[in-house]
């Protein structure tokens, strides 16, 4: 095939419409769980292209769009990179695992939940440098650092994450990075008015997606008012929560009545 027949096809491959998706949008964003676990098949491109443009059709601050992703994959600098943050990766967990205790009380119990999350996490970090795909949001600063600027890169990555999960992959959002930011600044030549803003790693799931639990709707929702209840903050039939979080809050009296 001649060059420009060459060129002619893969200009025809990347301007395809996207890929199908099969998921309802409200299945999507309950049912995307932080996969951990990921076969070794590779994230063809035609799949991270579907991915990042969904990524990239997020909200930002004045529409400035300032988000940025460096995709590493099986390259010489993607395999350092990820040796780079796989290492942190393996000293941050290992100190987690010791002070928060994953290895007593209920962890000791090999099938219960603690125990369960640290296997995941230990099997996690180990095999972190095979892991098909690892990408690195970043955010182009263009004032100095405020509370809110996170709002004009993390829904983006949210965006990728949903957009995995629609096209049968999954992955995990986390902040490995930052353990070795100097060094991956240094190796990929980001520059320096840019902040590395995570670590979201992409592949085939090994498991599986499915509910997430988290805390009942009446406790994170308040109407009118700080701690004012919401009667309508009612969790559809047979969702499932999660213990985990901070400590619960007492049970807040409803407007007009005294303490109980």
């Amino acid at each position: 095939m001649s060059a420009g027949r060459e060129s002619g096809a893969a200009e025809t491959t990347w301007a395809a419409p996207l890929p199908a998706d099969t998921v309802g949008l409200l299945e999507g964003l309950t049912t995307t769980r932080a996969i951990r676990r990921y076969t070794d098949e590779p994230v063809p491109r035609q799949a991270l292209r579907a991915m990042l443009f969904a990524a990239t059709r997020a909200p930002s601050g004045s529409n400035r769009q300032p988000f940025r992703f460096i995709v590493l994959t099986d390259g010489p600098k993607a395999a350092a990179a990820k040796t780079l943050i796989g290492q942190a990766a393996r000293r941050v967990w290992s100190g987690k695992r010791q002070t928060d205790g994953y290895d007593s009380g209920s962890g000791a119990q090999t099938d219960s939940p603690k125990a369960r999350t640290a296997r995941a996490m230990q099997q996690f970090v180990d095999e972190f440098e095979r892991i098909p795909v690892v990408i690195l949001p970043c955010l182009v600063r263009y004032r100095d650092p405020t509370p809110s600027e996170g709002a004009s890169v993390y829904p983006a990555c949210q965006n990728l994450l949903l957009a995995a999960r629609a096209l049968g992959y999954g992955g995990a959002f986390t902040g490995w990075n930052f353990a070795v930011d100097a060094e991956l600044r240094d190796l990929l030549g980001v520059p320096d008015d840019t902040f590395v803003a995570g670590t979201i790693t992409l592949g085939r799931p090994a498991g599986r997606h499915g509910p997430v639990r988290r805390r009942p709707l009446a406790e994170l929702v308040y109407e009118e008012e700080w701690g004012g209840v919401a009667d309508w903050a009612l969790d559809p039939p047979g969702t499932e929560h999660t213990s985990a979080g901070p400590p619960r809050p007492a049970t807040p009296a409803r407007r007009g009545e005294g303490p109980r």
